[in-house]
C-alpha cells in the first residue's frame, strides 16, 4: 500500500463537488494536495498541468483532498478550532493528513487507477444518528492516551467509535475514513458524488472480497486518517456543564456521524497505475517521485473566503447551527 502524508494546504469554506462555484459554501473544511484548488473545479481541467505545487509527500500527485473541521464548544459558548497533528515525515507541517492507496490484501486482484476528472465523496454532513448501513461504517474515531494507547487494532476495530469520543482523549483523536473500492468504470462522478463507485459485496476490502455486477471494476482502497491535537482541550472544567463531549464539525454536527471527505483525482500521467501495480510499500516507492519536507511544507494557498476561521469565536464559520 501507498502511505504518504499531505500537508495543508488551506482551510476554506469552499466545496467544490457538493456546491460548486458557490463561495463561500455553507461549511468549513482542510483541504490539503495541488494548489489549484478553487470553488468550481471543472472536471475537464488538467490539474497536474495546472498546478504549481503540491502538499503530498509524491510530487506527482495533485490531488485534492478535504474534510469538515472539528472545533471545540467551550461552557461559556465560543468555539476554538482543534488544529491537526502535523503528519510524520512533514514535520514542522500545519496540521494535515495521512492517505494511503491500498490494493486488495490478496496480492493477486490487479485495481484500476483512477481516471482524469474521477472525483467522489463518503459520509453525510446531515447524518446525525448510525444508520447501520454500510456506509456508516467507513468513518470512525480512536481516542488515544497519552502514549498512544488505544491505538491497537485496524481503524474502526478495537475501542473506535462512530461518534465522537465522550472522555476527553490525552494523546488526540484519529478520524478514520475510508472510500468504495468498487467503480461502474463508465462515469468519472454522479449526480450524489457516490452512485458511480459501491463497496464490495460484503462490504469489506478482504481476501476474498468481491465488487457487485454493477460496478465491477477494482478500484484501489482509497483511506484517509486526520489526527487532531485536542491537548489545550482535554479541562473537563470546559466542557459543557452536563458533562457530554464537547466537539463540533464545521457542519454543526455534535455528535460525529456526520463525518465525511471529498476527492478530487489529480495524479500526474500514469504515476498511480505504476505504483499500485508494483505494490509498492508505504512511501518507499521507485515508481515515484519524491519531494522534500520542506517543498511539501511550502506549498500553501490563501484563503479565498475572508472570514476568521481560529481564535475564540461567537459561533461557527458560516452561522451554522449546532445539531
Amino acid at each position: 500500500m501507498l502511505r504518504f502524508s499531505c500537508s495543508q494546504l488551506v482551510v476554506e469554506r469552499l466545496d467544490p463537488l457538493v456546491t460548486p462555484g458557490l463561495n463561500p459554501s455553507p461549511h468549513l473544511h482542510q483541504i490539503v494536495g495541488g494548489n489549484t484548488f478553487n470553488a468550481s473545479m471543472d472536471p475537464a481541467n488538467d490539474m497536474p498541468a495546472m498546478s504549481t505545487c503540491t502538499t503530498c509527500t509524491f510530487s506527482e500527485d495533485f490531488s485534492n483532498y478535504w474534510t469538515a473541521v472539528v472545533y471545540f464548544k467551550a461552557r461559556n459558548g465560543t468555539f476554538k478550532r482543534v488544529p491537526q497533528k502535523a503528519n510524520l515525515f512533514l514535520e514542522g507541517a500545519t496540521g494535515g493528513q495521512t492517505v494511503y492507496y491500498i490494493p486488495p490484501y490478496d496480492g493477486v486482484t490487479n485495481v484500476t487507477a483512477f481516471k482524469p476528472g474521477f472525483r467522489m465523496t463518503v459520509g453525510d454532513p446531515n447524518r446525525r444518528t448510525f444508520v447501520g448501513d454500510t456506509e456508516s461504517l467507513q468513518t470512525s474515531f480512536r481516542c488515544f492516551g497519552p502514549n498512544w494507547e488505544g491505538g491497537e487494532g485496524v481503524p474502526g476495530g478495537g475501542n473506535d467509535t462512530r461518534h465522537f469520543p465522550t472522555i476527553p482523549c490525552l494523546g488526540g483523536i484519529r478520524s478514520n475514513i475510508f472510500f468504495p473500492t468498487c467503480w461502474d468504470g463508465i462515469n468519472l462522478d454522479s449526480p450524489d458524488h457516490k452512485s458511480h463507485v459501491a463497496y464490495p459485496v460484503n462490504g469489506s476490502f478482504a481476501t476474498g472480497s468481491h465488487c457487485p455486477s454493477t460496478h465491477p471494476v477494482h478500484l484501489p482502497q482509497l483511506f484517509y486518517e486526520v489526527m487532531w491535537d485536542t491537548a489545550e482541550f482535554n479541562d473537563r472544567n470546559e466542557w459543557p456543564q452536563d458533562g457530554s463531549q464537547p466537539l463540533v464539525f464545521s457542519t454543526g454536527d455534535s455528535t460525529g456521524y456526520g463525518q465525511h471527505a471529498d476527492y478530487v483525482f489529480g495524479w500526474k500521467g500514469n504515476a498511480l497505475q505504476k505504483a499500485m501495480d508494483a505494490r509498492c510499500y508505504g512511501y518507499n516507492c521507485t515508481q515515484l517521485e519524491i519531494q522534500t519536507n520542506t517543498v511539501a511544507n511550502e506549498c500553501t494557498m490563501k484563503a479565498i473566503v475572508d472570514e476568521k476561521v481560529d481564535g475564540w469565536l461567537t459561533e461557527l464559520p458560516g452561522g451554522r447551527e449546532i445539531s
